[in-house]
Parts: C-alpha cells; sequence; structure tokens
C-alpha cells in the first residue's frame, strides 16, 4: 500500500462554532482512505492549513502509510526553518490522526486496540458546554443547564466573562488583559446562577480563554471561587509566558487547567517539570496528532496529572482523543462541544452513543467512524475536498 494524494476537506456546517469543519483525507493506491481533522479558530488559518495540506501531497506521495512514526518526523522536520508549531504542526496533526485510522482499517482494529498495551475503558466520561446564549436571563441559565444535566452529563465547562460592548473576543481586551469590576460582578452572579442549576454533584469547569493578566487572573478567579466550588480554571493567562503562568497558579487557589494551545511534548515539559497545572488538556488535532497525545499523556502520568483532551471541533477531533484516552489510566473526561451530538451525527453513517454523559468507543476499526461523502461533496468550501 503507498499514499498517492493528501485531500483537505473544508467543509460548511451550521452546528460548527465556526460554521465550517477542515478534515484531511489520506488516499492509497489500495482504495482505502484514512480521515484526519485540524478545525482551527478562525476561517483564513483554516484555507491556509488547507493550502498546506495540499503541498504535503507532494511530500508523502509513494510512502507506506504504516510507517507512521517515521512520516510524523518527516511532515514535521520539512518545517524546521520556518517554525514547526502552529499552522505546519496543525497538518502534521491531521495527517498523523489519518494515518491511524488508515492502519487500523487495513487490520479490522480499533486504533485503541493498536496502541501499546490495548484499552482500559470502553466508555469515556464526558463534560461539555451550555449554550450560553440562552443565558440573559436567570430563568434561562436554569432551564439549559437543567438540560444537560437531565441528558446525564455531571461535569460543565463555561466561560462567564462578558467582553466590553463594541469589543470582539479576538480584539483589544485580548491585548489589554484587563476585566472592569463591573463585569466581574457580572460573571460572579452568572457563576452562582449555574452552581444553584446544577447542584452539588456536576462538576464545574470555567475557561478563561487565556485572556487575562496576571493580577486580574488572580482577581477573576477568586472573586468565582467565593460563589462556587470549581473543579478547574482553565488558561487563566495567555498561552507565551510561563512565568505568568506559575504567578498566577500560586496565588489563584484553584485547581489550574492549560495546553489546548501548546504543541508538542516539547512545549508540556515545562508546565510538568514546573509543576504549573494540575489538568494538560492538549488538542490531540493541534499538538501532533494520535502519536503525540499519546506520548504527552505518557509524560503526564509520571508527574500524576490528569490528562483531558481538548476537543471541540468536528467528530474526528472527538474520536480521535477517545481513541487514545481509552488507552490511558490518567484520564479525566472528553469535552464535546455540546451534550447533543447531532451536530456531528449529520456528517456520519452511524451515530455517535453519548448517552448519560459517557462516549461509548463503537467496535468498527479505525477511528469508528465513517463519513457520509455525499453530505461532504454537498458542502464543500472554496474548492477543498472532492
Amino acid at each position: 500500500m503507498k499514499i498517492t494524494g493528501i485531500v483537505p476537506w473544508l467543509v460548511e456546517s451550521s452546528n460548527s462554532y465556526w460554521g465550517e469543519y477542515l478534515f484531511v483525507e489520506v488516499r492509497t493506491d489500495t482504495g482505502p482512505s484514512g480521515w484526519g481533522e485540524v478545525t482551527t479558530t478562525t476561517r483564513t488559518a483554516n484555507r491556509a492549513v488547507a493550502a498546506i495540506l495540499r503541498q504535503l501531497s507532494e511530500v508523502l506521495a509513494g510512502e507506506d502509510p504504516a510507517r507512521i512514526e517515521h512520516l510524523w518526523q518527516k511532515v514535521f522536520r520539512s518545517f524546521t526553518y520556518t517554525g514547526s508549531r502552529g499552522a505546519a504542526l496543525n497538518a502534521t496533526s491531521a495527517i498523523d490522526i489519518a494515518l491511524w485510522d488508515l492502519r487500523g482499517q487495513t487490520l479490522g482494529l480499533p486504533i485503541c486496540d493498536l496502541l501499546l498495551g490495548g484499552r482500559l475503558r470502553d466508555g469515556l466520561r464526558l463534560y461539555t458546554h451550555p449554550d450560553q446564549s440562552q443565558f440573559s436571563t436567570p430563568e434561562g441559565v436554569s432551564a439549559e443547564i437543567g438540560r444537560i444535566v437531565a441528558s446525564g452529563h455531571d461535569a460543565i465547562k463555561f466561560d462567564p466573562f462578558p467582553h466590553p460592548a463594541g469589543v470582539s473576543p479576538t480584539n483589544d481586551d485580548y491585548l489589554d488583559g484587563q476585566l472592569p469590576r463591573s463585569l466581574e460582578r457580572r460573571a460572579s452572579e452568572l457563576t452562582g446562577q449555574i452552581a444553584d442549576a446544577a447542584g452539588p454533584d456536576v462538576e464545574l469547569l470555567v475557561d478563561a480563554h487565556g485572556r487575562f493578566d496576571v493580577p486580574t487572573a488572580i482577581r477573576a478567579a477568586r472573586a468565582l471561587g467565593r460563589v462556587a466550588d470549581l473543579h478547574w480554571f482553565e488558561e487563566p493567562v495567555p498561552p507565551e509566558s510561563y512565568h505568568a503562568l506559575e504567578q498566577a497558579r500560586q496565588a489563584i487557589g484553584m485547581p489550574i487547567s492549560v495546553g489546548e494551545r501548546l504543541h508538542t511534548r516539547w512545549d508540556f515539559v515545562p508546565v510538568l517539570e514546573r509543576r504549573l497545572a494540575d489538568f494538560v488538556m492538549p488538542d490531540v488535532t493541534w499538538t501532533g496528532g494520535i502519536s503525540e497525545l499519546k506520548k504527552i499523556a505518557i509524560m503526564a502520568e509520571a508527574y500524576n496529572i490528569p490528562v483531558s483532551p481538548h476537543d471541540a471541533s468536528g467528530p474526528v477531533n472527538l474520536m480521535a482523543g477517545a481513541q487514545v484516552m481509552a488507552t490511558v489510566p490518567n484520564f479525566y473526561r472528553l469535552e464535546t462541544s455540546s451534550f447533543d451530538l447531532s451536530g456531528y451525527n449529520v456528517l456520519l453513517e452511524e451515530p455517535l452513543d453519548n448517552s448519560g454523559g459517557v462516549l461509548r468507543l463503537p467496535d468498527r476499526p479505525g477511528l469508528g467512524i465513517a463519513f457520509d461523502r455525499d453530505h461532504l461533496r454537498a458542502h464543500v468550501l472554496d474548492g477543498f475536498g472532492d
């Protein structure tokens, strides 16, 4: 079996937070294809990565897809002089996932049964997100949280921090790192409402999205801690400074989770060695793929740090993280963008099962999912697809 091409699929979806997904198909000369994903957070980034993936067809054509580690190194090292993180690693991640999917299909086994040691669990506990557009009133908060709890989910992540009027989430407030006192009070009120609606047995996780400077992060976390028992406070400061993270961690007084914007095992070394986090949350589609997620999890196990992959994009993102976490002793939970996965299911031949707040791995080989190609073709964007 030889690789014949790398095909990026940019697919429109009203169910995606960003309005689209970026999948990648690794094709072979004997018929089977493997699927990966690298949905990013902006339309510009998706198209840039899709273009890189097309170029990588020239690099990988004729290669044996079973040599996954070799091909990971070949792609990763292709970008050494331009920087092997960011978009380059996104492309590496997507291809790596697709190669593992293809290997599983070839051998007739789920990916978790290919990884060293095999599976430890068949079902994976989840945490999920509410639809925060429903939070305009206390009644709306109660109803939305009630729907999630009634579905059997017992862990919820949310971002309670409003943005100043007229400021984009990707604009000025990310640069100055501050939060006005009035918005801090609104965040505390919302967090208290969510805690009351969820009840004492639901784990609450707060995401600060790397938005704050050190004193603001400390103040905001302490304010929320006065109204709710938070399971973690995620990305209190931007990911570029480990010094800022260390300073915030020492003063916040609650568990910290970081990692969705860290790339490769090398970025996680200082987090673990300097005890900068209580949870790590690498994104399998951004940090280096299935190969790298497994290595990061093994490193974290040596420090007794739980791993909880960031899986908030599409179905390949979710299932790739799930396949690895089925083999990981120090697993905490998987992320889903919603407790209702019907938005994923329209892309697939068979629906996913996350009943009762647990994702159950299918017995099908590879990732365990198969795309509805007709649906993909009907929603291709900008010529990226078949």
